[in-house]
């Protein structure tokens, strides 16, 4: 028996589904994902908020001393300059206001992220630079979407996507004057890099770069080769396992 019209049937069935697939595969990245719950903050404070009173600027990438930083939203306005990070993430959220590290639980998986209260100063400290304004004018705020819950205690400026309106409106004492909020408004978009994919790219290979420095900051006493951090897969440990690897099966714990 000829399977040959079947096989050929089958092949033509399948190019059908490769746009599902296609599309699926980009729903569950986590480029997606991110760029989602940046549009549903940007969609949030652009209709709970008052235009008037508040001039929201998005996706704002600006040089820094080292390569660039990327800020997600910053709403300039007569009350402070709230500088707002977007999380959006499932499953359990653990972690503290000084904490490195902040651990995300979906079931029985654990993974580990950078606390974005930390991540988020170091773009608060760049407008406090670029900017020369008060430390105490400027408002960090970071906003959660997704399905995730908090199981620990948050400090007000962590909160969800409605509460983060509650936490801006909260902040009522006027700390810069009418022409202040323009003029700011000026030099924020002045100073940015111009957005788009060039700018993008260049920021995420920075970033990279950085990451890569921070995994490779140590030596293996052995061959000489850098260390790695890796995760035990039974124990779930950190600990330095050898870049060599299989050649070289040296590691350290991770004091």
């Amino acid at each position: 028996m000829d399977f040959t019209p079947l096989i050929a049937q089958a092949v033509n069935s399948l190019w059908y589904l490769l746009p599902l697939v296609v599309v699926a595969t980009v729903i569950k990245s986590s480029w997606f994902k991110g760029l989602f719950g940046e549009f549903t903050v940007n969609l949030l404070l652009s209709l709970r908020l008052d235009k008037t009173e508040y001039h929201l600027i998005k996706n704002v990438t600006l040089p820094t001393e080292d390569g660039t930083t990327q800020i997600d939203h910053i709403l300039v306005s007569r009350y402070g300059l709230f500088v707002v990070e977007t999380k959006n993430m499932k499953g359990w959220i653990f972690g503290s206001e000084k904490q490195k590290q902040w651990t995300q639980q979906i079931y029985k998986s654990k993974n580990r992220f950078q606390n974005p209260l930390h991540q988020n100063y170091k773009h608060v400290k760049t407008l406090e630079s670029c900017l020369n304004i008060p430390l105490g004018n400027i408002h960090s705020l970071i906003v959660f979407v997704g399905s995730g819950t908090f199981k620990t205690e948050m400090p007000d400026n962590v909160t969800y996507a409605g509460g983060s309106i509650r936490y801006i409106r909260s902040k009522t004492e006027q700390l810069f004057e009418p022409h202040e909020v323009e003029s700011l408004i000026t030099a924020i978009e002045g100073g940015r890099l111009v957005p788009g994919y060039k700018t993008n790219r260049a920021h995420v290979a920075h970033v990279t770069e950085l990451q890569n420095k921070k995994n490779h900051s140590k030596t293996c006493s052995r061959c000489g080769s850098s260390m790695l951090e890796r995760k035990g897969k039974k124990a779930g440990n950190k600990f330095w396992g050898c870049s060599a690897f299989p050649k070289c099966r040296n590691t350290e714990e991770i004091a």
